[in-house]
């Protein structure tokens, strides 16, 4: 009997490759999507592999919407169980100072992506199985900072169309869902906390369990949402320590 497979974008770093892993220690196969990493998707997959289960690695620009289709017909029309919207890029910029073409970037990338990749996927997706959108805290009402408004919008669009489609799918007994990390420390931004450490403690101060999330805090919550908790649907969980509470 063959495992489950999941397709999860953005993998070859942070909550992807974590996510990845999390999987694999559940028996679950992989599709790990990369874009300009291949040094990285190589780790996932020598981590994934390491955990018993098998896993592929396809380049794949989840801001190219025009792309779909010929990913789709890569995957040689293999059934999925689960999909994870992961694959992201942060850009800050004030509002008084977001460029349009910031706006159009963030647009393709973190809500034009995941609508239309999910769409082109549905022939594939098993009856019963399971997506998860990885959305972001800046998009609640508690964590509104300063030069996040074009990124926040495009998460709380995320929230809003998962929500649809958990309502449209949920004939095939396909659930969805969201995660919204809070500060999590992965490769977004230009690994930001990389290059800014002082960034770190005021965070960890502000949050209840008193530190910044890591990837695999992330990739847990998500591997359980797909494989595990299969009463919820039509949720978004913020996965944040308690960020603001």
């Amino acid at each position: 009997m063959k495992n489950r497979l999941a397709l999860i974008t953005g993998a070859s770093s942070g909550i992807g490759q974590a996510t990845a892993v999390a999987l694999a220690r559940r028996g679950i196969d992989s599709i790990l999507t990369y874009h300009s990493n291949p040094s990285g998707v190589e780790a996932t997959l020598q981590a994934v592999r390491a955990c018993g289960a098998q896993a592929r690695a396809l380049r794949l620009d989840v801001g190219r919407s025009e792309t779909f289709p010929a990913f789709v017909a890569e995957l040689g029309g293999e059934p999925l169980h689960y999909l994870v919207n992961n694959a992201g890029v942060g850009r800050a910029a004030a509002f008084g100072e977001a460029s349009e073409e910031l706006f159009d970037e963030l647009m393709r990338v973190l809500l034009k992506g995941p609508y239309f990749l999910t769409q082109a996927l549905l022939p594939l997706l098993a009856e019963g199985g399971a997506v998860v959108h990885v959305s972001s805290s800046s998009s609640e009402m508690h964590c509104v900072s300063p030069g996040y408004s074009a990124y926040a919008t495009m998460k709380g669009g995320l929230n809003t169309m998962s929500r649809y489609q958990a309502k449209e799918l949920a004939e095939r007994g396909i659930r969805v869902n969201c995660v919204s990390p809070g500060p999590t420390r992965t490769r977004l931004g230009g690994d930001a906390f990389a290059k800014h450490p002082e960034y770190i403690e005021p965070l960890a101060r502000q949050t209840a369990l008193g530190r910044i999330g890591e990837s695999e805090d992330v990739g847990e919550v998500i591997a359980a949402l797909l494989a595990e908790l299969t009463w919820v649907t039509g949720q978004n969980l913020e996965v944040s320590g308690g960020f603001r509470l």
